[in-house]
């Protein structure tokens, strides 16, 4: 087959078996058809289609459920599969499969022959892919495209829709992309395996389905939630802020809320991104640092990219901006207000939501409805009734974003949401007036619980923990055991931010190709100073110690001068370590080696 020519219709294998021998692996489906063995090489990641039989019984034999790509280090290839999946729903008719498990599988023998930087470097790579092994929040089809909203789905050109699931697909929502391109170029069967990137807990999770199943004036109706997270700037909380210099942002989310009911099908699409100027927050070992704006001549030019691009796909675009208007917050608001009013054909509308919906005023979010409401009916959403006819389109779209864009920024959409379901079923015949679903019915309970579960995996995602502000979604108010959650996660998200996401951040920029791996480039892994992860402990035990023996000190000072100099030397022995480390504080704090901020 010639690069990637489908069998069957684009008819995919959903099971293969994976055979291990000395110099090989062989890949061999199960499924019937006309597929051919594959084999790669154990020692230079050689891929060829095999037509006879292997005569050697293999060391190994297991079932896997995909290929998700390739990815080349210092010493050779490394083939990615899928050795665990479940399925977690439908949609569009087809089953949808979130991963479960996958394994980095070694083709290469030039380790033995590299020298001793290299191998440590590869060492660290190789760490990398153990944390890409146990990435959450990954879905795939083996027969629909997941990275398209059902708007495009619908209106793509006839021509395309024959083309193999890869040349279909949003890139910027493929999560393997990186990864398929020596599959495509190799030209097998094999890169129809490809899963497709798949949004942060979509079709369900070990605790929550996407769908939910509801009662309207006594007909079923369904709702699902689906979010696409792009790749263009992929990475975690602290170590990917704002946009580059193209204009992509971090945390760049498209929501997709799904209702079938009555014969017909929706869609309402609602965006989230980071401020789109140029600006950090590094870690430092404080609670909260200070986020810093970038100041770059730049700086117009990419707001202006990213707003174009998303006028091009989406159509008009309504900004709001959540941030606070005072404080580290409110320069970093003013600073995105300042860019946003140079671009009049953007509607931007600042929205305090901690001043205007703090200590659970939930209702106000009414408040700002009402300032955007022409714009929300301008905008629309899709809707098509089951033999495909299409009857409105969505024409614009709102691009909802906080400091991090989980905890405000889900609440706001989660109420947007609520606001489209209730249009959405009145355009679809039912006589009551939209809101006429109360906010108390048991639809709203499961609509609340939906989004609450929604907006906690996309947290886990970029932040490690689940959102903030769960309750003023679930219950319009804050409830102490929602303030004792919101605590945890609060902590959590402190210590994952300063000691573990700077080698998730090397993962995500690896994986992505954002960073890539030469033998001809120098080592980005130099160890000089505070860089050894291992002065963190160190530096704790001390302080640690320090403290314990001014305390003991200070306890028998009394008995005489030599046990009070002692203190005063221990004290200030402490005190002088502890400035060291505030002094120090980023140097302390896992940070990412492979790629800069921007």
């Amino acid at each position: 087959m010639e690069n990637g020519d489908s069998v069957e219709g684009h008819k995919l294998c959903t099971q293969m078996q994976l055979q291990e021998f000395a110099d090989k692996y062989v890949i061999k489906p199960i499924d019937p058809g006309p597929f051919r063995p594959l084999s790669i090489s154990r020692f230079d990641g050689v891929i060829q289609e095999i037509s006879e039989p292997v005569d050697e019984t293999p060391s190994k034999v297991s079932i896997i459920y995909g290929v998700v790509g390739t990815i080349k280090l210092l010493a050779g290839m490394y083939l990615l599969v899928i050795t665990s999946r479940k399925q977690v729903g439908t949609h569009s008719g087809f089953p949808i499969f979130q991963i479960v498990s996958m394994k980095f599988l070694s083709c290469n023998e030039a380790l033995k022959q590299s020298s001793y930087q290299e191998k440590r470097d590869e060492a660290y790579f190789m760490s990398l892919l153990k944390t890409v092994e146990s990435t959450t929040g990954l879905y795939f089809s083996y027969e629909a495209d997941l990275t398209l909203n059902l708007q495009r789905t619908y209106k793509l050109p006839q021509k395309r829709t024959v083309q193999p699931l890869w040349k279909q697909v949003d890139p910027r929502f493929l999560w393997n992309r990186n990864l398929l391109e020596e599959l495509i170029e190799s030209k097998v069967w094999i890169l129809l395996l490809c899963p497709f990137s798949c949004v942060l807990g979509v079709f369900g999770s070990s605790r929550y389905h996407a769908t939910v199943q509801i009662t309207v004036k006594g007909s079923p109706a369904q709702i699902t939630l689906i979010s696409r997270r792009c790749t263009r700037r992929l990475g975690t909380r602290m170590w990917r802020r704002g946009a580059n210099l193209a204009g992509d942002t971090a945390n760049f989310i498209e929501t997709e809320q799904l209702l079938n009911f009555e014969g017909f099908q929706s869609s309402y699409l609602q965006i989230r991104g980071s401020i789109p100027v140029l600006w950090e927050q590094i870690v430092d070992l404080s609670y909260k640092p200070r986020p810093r704006i970038i100041n770059h001549e730049e700086t117009p030019n990419v707001v202006a990219r990213h707003f174009h691009d998303l006028t091009q796909r989406y159509g008009q675009v309504l900004v709001l901006d959540l941030t606070d208007q005072h404080g580290d917050e409110g320069q970093l608001s003013a600073a995105f207000a300042k860019e946003m009013h140079k671009l009049s054909h953007i509607r931007y509308l600042s929205y305090d939501f901690h001043s205007l919906c703090g200590k659970g005023n939930f209702e106000n979010l009414d408040n700002l409805f009402a300032q955007i409401f022409e714009d929300f009916e301008k905008h629309r959403f899709f809707l098509m009734k089951s033999d495909g006819e299409i009857l409105l389109e969505q024409t614009g779209i709102g691009r909802a974003n906080c400091i991090d864009c989980l905890d405000r920024t889900n609440v706001t959409q989660s109420f947007l949401a609520w606001k489209s379901l209730n249009i959405q079923l009145e355009r679809m015949g039912l006589d009551s007036p939209a809101d006429s679903m109360p906010q108390h019915s048991d639809v709203y309970d499961k609509f609340r619980t939906l989004w609450v579960d929604h907006g906690d995996e996309i947290s886990l995602q970029y932040s490690g923990t689940h959102a903030l502000k769960g309750d003023l979604v679930r219950y319009g108010r804050q409830t102490l055991a929602g303030l004792v959650k919101d605590g945890m996660s609060a902590v959590s998200r402190y210590y994952l931010n300063n000691f573990h996401d700077g080698v998730r951040q090397d993962a995500m920029d690896l994986i992505s190709g954002h960073y890539t791996v030469s033998r001809s480039c120098p080592s980005p892994f130099p160890l000089n100073g505070f860089e050894s992860f291992s002065y963190l402990p160190v530096a704790s035990a001390i302080l640690v110690g320090g403290l314990t023996l001014t305390t003991v000190s200070l306890n028998q000072a009394g008995r005489g001068a030599q046990h009070f100099l002692s203190s005063v030397l221990w004290a200030g022995m402490t005190a002088g370590l502890m400035a060291v480390v505030k002094a120090n504080g980023r140097q302390f704090c896992s940070r990412p080696h492979l790629c800069d901020l921007l």
